[in-house]
């Protein structure tokens, strides 16, 4: 099956390893992805798990894949996505792949998501745009983590 992927990248004011640590580091992305709970083994071949929703119980989104490579501080590919979404499952099969890579610079790093794994059939425009928005959203709440008061605490 042809698929198509998308990709965001945008720089931060921070360094790659700190950049990196917010990436599997649960209480970190509770913060800046608004997840309402949060799993990690990070390690190759762990897990990487999320929820949002405010019922603990019946959670309105669960995302949960295994970490295919985890390369700090450098790059996390996460694959075999199960996903679960209380309004209903997508309108198509799929493998996703998500890759986080991250570049350092002389006084900042730069991530880049890569989401692969769409499928080029209009049956899949609307989820893609919506992460393709989704993934901008995501990275204003990074911005805000980062340069926010706790940020430091929060990964260590």
């Amino acid at each position: 099956m042809s698929t198509r992927k998308h990709v965001h990248k945008e720089a931060f004011s921070t360094s790659a390893e700190r950049l990196f640590a917010i990436l599997h580091t649960p209480r970190s992305i509770r913060q800046w992805w608004g997840a309402a709970s949060a799993i990690v083994i990070p390690e190759h071949g762990g897990t990487w798990a999320a929820t949002w929703g405010n019922d603990e119980d019946g959670p309105d989104y669960i995302a949960v894949a295994t970490i295919r490579a985890f390369e700090p501080p450098r790059r996390m590919v996460l694959d075999n996505y199960r996903y679960y979404a209380k309004p209903g499952q997508l309108p198509f099969d799929t493998e996703f792949t998500r890759g986080f890579a991250v570049f350092p610079t002389s006084q900042s790093a730069t991530l880049q998501v890569t989401q692969d794994g769409f499928p080029v059939g209009s049956e899949a425009d609307e989820y893609y745009a919506a992460c393709e928005k989704g993934w901008q959203d995501t990275f204003v709440g990074i911005r805000k983590f980062l340069n926010g008061p706790t940020a430091e605490a929060e990964i260590g």
